[in-house]
């Protein structure tokens, strides 16, 4: 049995254009990556068994960083050791970084154009259809028994309420190990296969870890010794990587951090363009925390020195992307090959058992979030008081709510779930409603 329990292996050169296909339809943010890569690799191709994609899961979410993107590393990894995770990982990242940095330079340039807007505006209806059926078909596997659904309510209740993510994840993997120990049935993980090949992948993986380290800090350390902490590549180096190392619970527990520093702090951006990179960066392929390149484009684009503004952007940019991903290799390398040995430890299983029905509340709670943002254009916040002071719940008015928004997120879950419409269909055909809803209703 190879590693990934699955029926069959890919052979490199498949896994290559699959990847290049789970890049190209990775819109949505966490949940909607997520939701495409089990739908691809777990229930089309079967490369990987639901068991090791959940625990996979599990580990990532631990890791600082974007979890979806450590996620394909992670399975790259376990189908084809180093250049698996490598070309997983880049291919999920290339697309995004493409297109953010198309349209940071059109945005810079004039604007915002309406009909690329459009197109992003039906694209997320289709994004909140794809994650809603993934939230649901994990459920069901990740969820055994009434504990674990309990759990998973707990972390999205959580969530709600505005507890920290790694407080969340934290209490759920205390719970599995408790309960492991106990030996109670309800925290057994189904997982039972296991890897002959492991001990000869460890050495390896940690190589690889270590020239990712290399590859993430001599760029910095050039960067420094060149032109200085105080120039803006200086300030971009220092300030993502250390984001890097602090950005538990991905994209959304980070941006808040990035849009204080960059807007209120550094001044790189205006409060308002702040969403824009955000709106840029949740209609397009890849990771959402690649609004990061968004704001190192701006930055320097508006702090060019003696380069031309968009060659400053574009530079500005890259450096971005690069001490944000480059981390993410080194985090799953190092842990990569530990963690999977664990699989044979009742107690730290059990702790991932519980992490994973966790994770479930947390697909949910991003999808609601999704949802929201793409139906309502206002809210307000409830703080709350007693035994949960101090809490703040972001509440939509229901005033701002878009009814083509959500025409279109019905339109797509019926496609989804009744016609058993695939992906690429869907996507298309919400895109292109979206650009004529822009050309013949009036706004």
């Amino acid at each position: 049995m190879t590693v990934q329990d699955a029926s069959r292996s890919p052979s490199f050169g498949e896994a290559v254009s699959v990847w290049a296909r789970v890049a190209l339809l990775s819109f949505g943010g966490p949940a909607g990556q997520i939701a495409t890569m089990h739908r691809i690799l777990v229930e089309e191709k079967r490369w990987i068994g639901e068991a090791r994609f959940l625990h996979a899961l599990s580990f990532c979410m631990l890791l600082p960083g974007p979890e979806a993107q450590q996620l394909a590393i992670m399975i790259g990894w376990l189908m084809h050791r180093t250049r698996g995770g490598v070309v997983a990982g880049v291919l999920f990242v290339l697309p995004g970084l493409v297109s953010i940095m198309a349209l940071s330079m059109v945005y810079a340039q004039w604007g915002r154009i309406g009909a690329v807007a459009a197109a992003f505006f039906g694209l997320k209806a289709a994004v909140l259809a794809i994650v809603t059926h993934a939230v649901l078909r994990v459920g069901r596997r990740a969820l055994r028994n009434l504990v674990l659904a309990a759990i998973a309510a707990a972390a999205f209740a959580g969530l709600v309420c505005g507890v920290p993510f790694p407080a969340v994840i934290l209490a759920a993997g205390v719970t599995g190990w408790v309960g492991a120990r106990a030996r109670s049935r309800y925290f057994q993980p189904a997982l039972t296969d296991t890897d002959a090949s492991l001990d000869e992948r460890q050495r390896g993986a940690w190589r690889a870890a270590a020239a990712a380290l290399a590859l993430w800090l001599l760029p910095v350390a050039a960067v420094l010794a060149a032109l200085g902490p105080t120039s803006i590549f200086g300030q971009i180096a220092v300030f993502f990587s250390k984001m890097a190392i602090v950005g538990f619970g991905g994209a959304y527990a980070v941006l808040a951090y990035v849009a204080q520093y960059a807007v209120e702090r550094a001044h790189w951006l205006r409060p308002g363009e702040m969403l824009d990179g955000l709106g840029l960066a949740e209609t397009t392929p890849g990771p959402l925390i690649m609004v990061t390149q968004f704001v190192g484009f701006i930055a320097g684009f508006r702090h060019p020195g003696t380069l031309a503004p968009l060659l400053a952007g574009a530079l500005g940019g890259l450096l971005t992307t690069w001490v944000t991903f480059a981390p993410c290799f080194l985090w799953v390398f190092a842990g990569a090959p530990f963690v999977d040995r664990l699989r044979t430890n009742r107690s730290l299983t059990g702790a991932l058992t519980c992490i994973t029905a966790a994770v479930v509340g947390v697909m949910l709670n991003l999808a609601l979030w999704f949802a929201l943002h793409c139906w309502f254009g206002r809210y307000f916040v409830v703080v709350m008081t007693g035994a949960l002071a101090g809490l703040r719940v972001d509440l939509p008015i229901l005033g701002s709510l878009d009814p083509w928004a959500l025409v279109l997120s019905l339109a797509a879950i019926v496609a989804i779930f009744r016609f058993k419409a695939g992906m690429i269909p869907t996507l298309l055909g919400c895109a292109a409603a979206g650009v004529a809803l822009h050309v013949f209703v009036p706004h």
